[in-house]
């Protein structure tokens, strides 16, 4: 048996148990390939695992970046009490306009908001809005502006925020350090910045699964 399909094996198990997709999740996926959106959404155990990020952190906001079908969102967006407010920024008009069907789909549509355009357009007018800080975070966009996101996170949140960059592991090409794609050094530059930034402590962890050899970021806003 491959390692792959040990993975995939691996991956089904635990979803079986603990993350099962229901109707609402199941319709947006199928919608999202009927698209043919780029299917790199997270799967239904990392969508579960950030739901979960966001009851622990007693989430009332959320910030998303990269909204592709609403998949993630519809996982984040259940975490929120019903006076919550989540904000999806989405730079794909034709993708946006999936999402916001499946997260009405969803019952979601009172607590979830998706703002099209290029996000590094979209967040000066967000923070323009002067919102409360955002409890969690979640980058998953285009890699190469990982850094300028996770500066905005910071303008956007305050003291025990939580942020996570999705990602950043690019099947261990994020340790060549020699790189010129654009996506390693971009998520190199966020990683890094985690690490020197003094309001921020940080991790990164290492994950394997049906989406391949990967990995996520987590950072804790300090001040």
């Amino acid at each position: 048996m491959s390692e792959s399909k040990v993975w995939d094996d691996v991956d089904e198990y635990f979803i079986s148990h603990l993350a099962p997709d229901d109707d609402a999740l199941q319709a947006a996926l199928r919608d999202s390939a009927a698209a043919e959106l780029p299917q790199v959404n997270v799967t239904a155990a990392q969508g579960k695992f950030l739901q979960l990020l966001a009851q622990v952190q007693g989430a009332r906001t959320i910030l998303e970046i990269g909204t592709l079908a609403g998949y993630s969102t519809i996982w984040m967006a259940r975490a929120l009490p019903s006076d919550g407010r989540l904000i999806s920024l989405e730079y794909d008009p034709r993708h946006a306009e999936v999402a916001v069907r499946n997260i009405a789909r969803a019952g979601l549509d009172r607590v979830v908001e998706v703002r099209v355009g290029a996000a590094l357009d979209t967040l000066p007018q967000l923070a323009d809005d002067n919102p409360p800080p955002f409890d969690l975070v979640f980058i998953d966009a285009d890699k190469a502006n990982n850094p300028h996101y996770l500066e905005w996170a910071l303008r956007l949140t305050s003291t025990g925020s939580l942020i996570v960059v999705d990602n950043v592991v690019r099947g261990g090409r994020v340790a060549d350090a020699g790189s010129t794609a654009d996506d390693i050094r971009g998520t190199r530059a966020a990683i890094e910045m985690i690490g020197s930034h003094p309001r921020l402590s940080g991790t990164a962890i290492q994950t394997v699964g049906s989406k391949g050899y990967d990995g996520f970021a987590l950072a804790r806003v300090l001040a």
